[in-house]
């Protein structure tokens, strides 16, 4: 049995952090002792790595959240229901990366078409382009 704190320390995270998940509905509440402490056994420590390891990839707590429940009941789904999990995260994390790939193309273009000089902003072309004085960039942006 692990007391929060150990518990928390042997992922290198906080007490805190085993709180939120236990509010969240991820992990159960520890049994508590007489003295009040929070106790959790080796099948808590054993799910909590698997919420770490789950979030450390970049699934949400409710993507976790789905990922147990077929973890709990791994016996009565297929392969197929765990991956479509995973490939919707996958093709979310694909999408974000293409908005991100468009924002530094136009980010970019908003440094490269500014001189960078000392001189007063009152024409600076990054202001106007965001002004929507430069036709150029709003075809760029999002």
């Amino acid at each position: 049995m692990y007391r929060i704190g150990e518990l928390a320390k042997a992922f290198g995270i906080k007490a805190d952090t085993l709180r939120f998940y236990e509010k969240e509905g991820l992990l159960v509440p520890g049994v508590r002792t007489s003295t009040g402490y929070r106790q959790y056994s080796e099948d808590d420590k054993k799910r909590l790595h698997f919420i770490l390891r789950s979030k450390k990839v970049g699934f949400s707590l409710k993507d976790i959240e789905e990922l147990l429940a077929l973890r709990i009941s791994s016996c009565e789904v297929s392969c197929r229901e765990v991956k479509a999990v995973a490939d919707t995260k996958l093709a979310d994390v694909e999408e974000r990366i293409r908005e991100l790939e468009q924002f530094r193309r136009s980010l970019r273009q908003l440094s490269d078409a500014c001189c960078g000089g000392q001189e007063s902003a009152e024409h600076c072309s990054i202001l106007e382009a965001l002004d929507g004085k430069l036709e150029n960039t709003d075809n760029n942006a999002r």
